[in-house]
């Protein structure tokens, strides 16, 4: 399961984790905290997550802390107390039960945006919580993941992306290669993750944005960028022959 900040981080982030796993028989699901599910962005949502073979959008609703349109009438994902956030997706992750959770890293991503820096708390907190049965009981009955992983980028992985987004007035917020546990190589599943990227179309059609940026590259540079996606086990941490760790 993702618990991702806005539509299209499932797609970017992990998107080629998420269709691998899909491909192999696993049941995969993405909590997205922000956008309501009546905004222009939640059919783009859930035909990204069709294409990556997920089931269909599970929708916080909260607004974006940079577009209040998002959501109208809705708090901010940053403003909205922790503990309200934190019960919807243990209500999440104790409906759909996964092994395994994957959301944003400390840092928020190589831009440090304020919702994902928000999600990765919220995921890590509602992790904990989620198998301790008097933590949220209205959520339903505990269930422990075995594993949660933050979508990250080391130093050595930025590559071209860097001068890309710095072209465009963005920051390039990396964590060092030590911290990365998981290199996964997802190229046999880059043409469904690019697939699943497209389906936002919104986001396509914007300079600024990431899809936008990979969108007006040639084919073989954008691949280089997309083929491959970093992990940071944060808990329990690694452990040899561990079956909750994630494929190099």
């Amino acid at each position: 399961m993702g618990v991702t900040a806005h539509p299209d981080d499932e797609a970017l982030l992990l998107g080629g984790v998420l269709a691998r796993h899909s491909a192999g028989g696993a049941r995969t699901a993405v909590v997205t905290a922000t956008w309501a599910a009546d905004s222009r962005r939640a059919p783009e949502l859930a035909a990204a997550l069709d294409e990556l073979g997920a089931s269909p959008p599970r929708m916080l609703g909260y607004a974006d802390a940079r577009d209040p349109s998002s959501a109208s009438g809705r708090p901010r994902l940053v403003d909205v107390p922790l503990d309200e956030a934190v019960g919807h997706v243990v209500r999440h992750v104790r409906q759909f039960r996964p092994d395994i959770v994957v959301t944003h890293d400390a840092l928020g991503q190589l831009t440090g945006h304020p919702d994902h820096r928000r999600t990765h708390r919220i995921a890590l907190l509602a992790c904990r919580a989620a198998g301790l049965a008097r933590l949220h009981p209205e959520a339903g009955a505990p269930w422990q993941p075995q594993a949660l992983y933050a979508a990250t980028h080391p130093e050595s992985g930025v590559g071209e992306l860097g001068p890309l987004l710095r072209g465009v007035g963005k920051s390039v917020l990396c964590v060092p290669d030590a911290s990365v546990t998981a290199v996964v190589d997802v190229s046999e599943w880059a043409d469904v993750k690019w697939r699943a990227i497209l389906a936002h179309q919104g986001e396509v059609a914007r300079e600024r944005s990431l899809p936008g940026i990979l969108a007006r590259l040639p084919e073989e540079a954008r691949r280089r960028i997309i083929r491959t996606e970093y992990f940071t086990r944060l808990a329990p941490g690694p452990v040899p022959g561990d079956p909750y760790q994630l494929t190099v």
